[in-house]
């Protein structure tokens, strides 16, 4: 089985492919943190509608300054290369803006159209949508124009989102603030797609995108990304009395309906009233959006988050040909987890694409934004056990001893099952929300405990009785209690130990396999640390007797096919 896996991957590497392939849109990718763009494209006042260009040099917004034309204006932020800062940003002048409200600016991937609406007069509506264009990126923006009554209604036409080819056109037809929906919409507020022919062709009559996305949502201020094949927005649904987030559907192919909207979810959406205007940028690695989170200059801020495919598909913090091996095992498949190219949305199928994004990673050491703190436990001497993300070093007591060729990662940490083990400072409250707790063992005795809570609860231990996989992370009331699994964990064999809670349920997995699960939707405790090896009074029959290997925790619920790959 080695010998074949090697074998493909020689094949692959050198391999020149026709790129094609079907089915769903799905890769792997993970959001990084939010940070705001700063002084120099955000004010005490608010900024909307940010909108990247594809060289990534130019960044339009919408805003509200003392100065403006109008009671909205549109302003450009520049740089000369995507590695330096925003410039000061600067207002388009009164070609574009005018004294009424010019708003929702979306810049064309050649960067010589740029679309926006406004509701200045001589329209066809309160709201219409305008183009403006120049010649090259170094001429000015010219006179503005409408784009006609075949696209312009009596309503509202607002915040649109041009394709990369220049031949597909969405926009929202309200925004749920007293804006006109326009006839035989759903609701408030609708997205719609409109076409044309070619660039010198007029739009045709638009389209609505459906009941899928319009009849739940209050739907704005689409952006399509630049294969077309996913479709961003802001919305909210009224029934469930929320707030504005950032949602994505896709599509198998251009042809092909939009499926069912998907919530970004943390850290891009927060918990202020509104998390919107999306844009992507070309290369699909940078979110850019706008929000009234806290930590902003004023009511309203710019930021961006980091969209990464995750490239290290076992997990095991380095991208080396182990992953190869897995992509390998799934070359032409649709499976989600190989599938991060062209990064990071993928295109359904496991190709050559996906081998490129991997390959600029190869040999990468890689920690994950929601790792919060991983021991490999690989140091051949000392008594601290150094945390890889740099916050959480764990200090050696009772002389445990290092085994620098005995672990299953490389080296271990051999435990007495007599006064052997490790204390951090204060790492995780399960209370706070979705976790996912990692550690290799071999050995062990029933009764003994691999992590625990100091002053809490024994997260992962083995059942006194049987030696299986146990957990007292439980929520409150007299019929919370342990979760036990059937898995007897003290065999001699190395396992694979995990607990994940989604907020929903906790679940215990041996060796990549759920052997337990229950719904749980409320947990208990506390901010205090951690001992690895014994229970949480370090009392004598909870000390651990043998390896422990590769401790990670994570503030994140992992998918089960995360937790399969990783105990590969």
């Amino acid at each position: 089985m080695k010998t074949m896996r090697m074998w493909k991957i020689a094949v692959l590497a050198g391999m020149v492919i026709v790129l094609t392939g079907t089915g769903q849109v799905h890769a792997d990718f993970r959001f990084g943190e939010p940070a705001n763009l700063g002084s120099a494209v955000n004010s005490g006042n608010p900024e909307f509608d940010p909108s990247i260009s594809a060289n990534g040099l130019e960044l339009y917004f919408q805003s509200t300054r003392a100065g403006d034309y109008g009671d909205r204006d549109i302003y450009v932020a520049t740089r000369a290369t995507t590695d330096d800062k925003w410039s000061q940003a600067v207002n388009l002048g009164p070609i574009i803006n005018s004294s009424a409200r010019d708003a929702g600016p979306d810049i064309s991937s050649d960067g010589l159209s740029l679309y926006f609406n406004s509701n200045r007069a001589g329209g066809y509506g309160n709201y219409d949508l305008y183009v403006t264009t120049r010649k090259t990126l170094l001429d000015p923006w010219g006179e503005p124009v409408n784009l006609g009554p075949g696209l312009n209604t009596s309503a509202d036409e607002i915040s649109s989102t041009i394709s990369a080819d220049g031949l597909t056109l969405f926009f929202s037809d309200g925004d749920a603030l007293g804006t006109v929906a326009r006839a035989n919409g759903y609701g408030g507020a609708d997205i719609w797609v409109t076409q044309r022919i070619s660039q010198y062709n007029t739009w045709e009559t638009p389209v609505n995108l459906g009941p899928l996305i319009n009849i739940p949502f209050v739907a704005g201020a689409p952006e399509i990304s630049p294969d077309g094949m996913s479709l961003f927005f802001s919305g909210y649904c009224p029934s469930d009395g929320g707030t504005h987030d950032l949602w994505i559907t896709r599509r198998d192919t251009l042809d092909a309906p939009w499926t069912t909207p998907v919530n970004l979810g943390p850290p891009v959406n927060s918990d202020s009233d509104a998390d919107l205007n999306p844009s992507i940028s070309a290369d699909g690695r940078m979110l850019y959006f706008a929000s009234f989170r806290s930590g902003g200059k004023g009511n309203s801020d710019i930021w961006q988050v980091p969209v990464a495919p995750i490239v290290d598909l076992n997990s095991d913090g380095i991208v080396d040909s182990v992953d190869l091996c897995i992509m390998a095992d799934h070359w032409g498949q649709n499976e989600p987890l190989c599938d991060i190219g062209p990064t990071p949305f993928g295109d359904g199928i496991v190709d050559a694409h996906d081998l490129v994004v991997l390959a600029e990673h190869l040999f990468e050491e890689t920690l994950p934004v929601e790792l919060v703190a991983y021991l490999k436990l690989d140091e051949t001497e000392g008594n601290i056990a150094y945390d890889y993300t740099g916050k959480y070093d764990a200090i050696l007591n009772g002389n445990p001893q290092w085994q620098p060729a005995d672990g299953k990662a490389a080296g271990a940490l051999q435990f007495d099952g007599i006064n052997n083990y490790l204390s951090t400072d204060f790492v995780l409250n399960p209370a706070d929300g979705q976790f996912s707790i990692f550690a290799w063992i071999k050995g062990g005795a029933p009764g003994q405990v691999v992590i625990a809570q100091t002053d809490g609860v024994n997260w992962l231990s083995a059942n006194p009785s049987e030696g299986s996989l146990m957990t007292e992370l439980k929520g409150s009331g007299r019929s919370a209690g342990p979760l036990q699994s059937q898995m007897v964990i003290t065999d001699g064999n190395w396992h694979h130990i995990c607990i994940v809670w989604d907020g929903y349920f906790r679940m215990l997995y041996v060796d990549g396999i759920n052997v337990a699960q229950d719904e749980q939707n409320i947990l208990e405790g506390k901010q205090s640390g951690l001992y690895i090896g014994a229970g949480v009074t370090l009392e004598a029959a909870s000390f651990f007797s043998g390896l422990i290997d590769d401790i990670r925790i994570y503030d994140v619920a992992m998918r089960t096919e995360e937790i399969e790959a990783m105990a590969r």
